[in-house]
């Protein structure tokens, strides 16, 4: 494939919402997680932070039309404008718009749900605001661009899975530039008790509540985070590539169970192999896993890297230990680490992950992506 200029990133989530405020995040060894109080339980979550949150008040609040918006749509709003802004993209420009989440308006059907079962009615927003069709809709009215607008959901590789779209549309010669990401709100209490429900959620009680890429590990430790995160595709490698996109992979496993992936993870294997088609193997420095922080997610992948790259395994790390599994938006902050990493040349370790050698030059990263169902995607990432 002819390699694709990313233009621009933006992000909002436990990290911070701005690229240096993200990087410093990066740059400690604490964690993002703290514990909630919910009506039935007491929960770890990852959550923006409190002036972040009041930057997201104010979008809501700067249009009449944005008061009713979910979360998710207001996060994407926000990573969707500070990212077009820095690729110098313009009001009536041409670009698709590309944006998923796993769950969608979460917080918002749940509250017109229970208003249903206390009131048998429903309120007439109901609808509009929580189709999975609206973020991308309401980006490009923020926006105002001309172009296609695509919303969808694939579990935890949403994000990854816009990214593979827009690089598509762009392939193809339909678009020359694309606006891809994934936005994510899920810390309510049905879906943490969801999580519980299939014993993949966090019960440690010190330390790191979430103990992503930690092999040792006897017991799941997901936990659940919120954010969103935002990238620019272009046609042609310019001043303003920051890194290319120089190869995709994707695969979906057969399934044994709803939520089940095979002990070494064949649809990563696929992934991997297909985004390195045209490289020497040995060339990847660094892969940002999608390590959900749960046994089987962790070492299955793990398995995976180990059958594609045998005995020259890159330096491997991941986010979900500071900042908690994102669900729909995890692959594109993923993708953030991975371009910060090239960026800065500084490798970011697992800090309670078993000692690595540290790649003393970054050009090549592999980024993971994987949900429900097997679905997984790989993007190789290129200075």
């Amino acid at each position: 494939m002819k390699p694709i200029s990313i233009s621009a990133f933006a992000s909002i989530s436990p990290l911070g919402a701005t690229s240096t405020e993200v990087w410093e995040s990066y740059l400690d060894n604490d964690h993002k997680i703290s514990k909630k109080e919910f009506e039935h339980f007491s929960e770890w979550i990852a959550k923006i932070a409190e002036k972040d949150q009041a930057i997201i008040q104010e979008i809501q609040q700067s249009d009449n039309k944005y008061k009713n918006l979910d979360k998710t749509v207001l996060f994407a709003i926000y990573a969707s404008r500070k990212a077009s802004q820095q690729a110098g993209w313009k009001t009536g420009d041409d670009f698709g718009i590309n944006f998923g989440s796993s769950r969608g308006a979460t917080a918002l059907f749940e509250k017109y749900h229970q208003e249903f079962l206390e009131t048998g009615i429903s309120s007439t927003l109901s609808s509009p605001t929580t189709t999975l069709g609206n973020i991308s809709s309401w980006i490009a009215h923020d926006l105002q661009s001309n172009g296609p607008e695509i919303s969808h959901s694939i579990t935890c590789s949403t994000a990854l899975h816009s990214l593979l779209n827009g690089v598509a549309w762009i392939q193809s010669g339909l678009a020359d530039k694309f606006l891809v990401g994934g936005s994510e709100a899920p810390l309510t209490e049905f879906t943490i008790a969801q999580m519980k429900a299939l014993k993949v959620y966090s019960r440690e009680t010190e330390g790191f509540p979430c103990k992503a890429f930690d092999l040792e590990k006897t017991k799941n430790t997901m936990v659940l985070g919120e954010g969103a995160a935002a990238i620019c595709l272009e046609n042609e490698i310019s001043e303003r590539t920051i890194a290319k996109i120089e190869g995709i992979g994707y695969a979906t496993e057969v399934l044994k169970h709803n939520t089940s992936v095979t002990a070494d993870a064949e649809c990563f294997q696929k992934s991997m192999r297909m985004a390195c088609k045209n490289i020497n193997l040995e060339e990847i420095d660094a892969i940002v896993m999608h390590a959900p922080g749960t046994i089987k997610g962790d070492s299955s992948e793990i398995n995976a890297i180990k059958k594609v790259f045998a005995n020259k395994i890159p330096f491997l790390t991941t986010n979900k230990w500071k900042i908690g599994h994102t669900f729909g938006a995890s692959g594109l902050l993923n993708l953030e680490l991975a371009l910060l990493m090239l960026q800065h040349q500084k490798a970011i370790e697992v800090p309670f992950a078993a000692k690595q050698n540290t790649p003393t030059e970054l050009k090549k990263i592999i980024v993971n992506a994987v949900g429900f169902g097997g679905n997984a995607v790989s993007v190789l990432l290129s200075v």
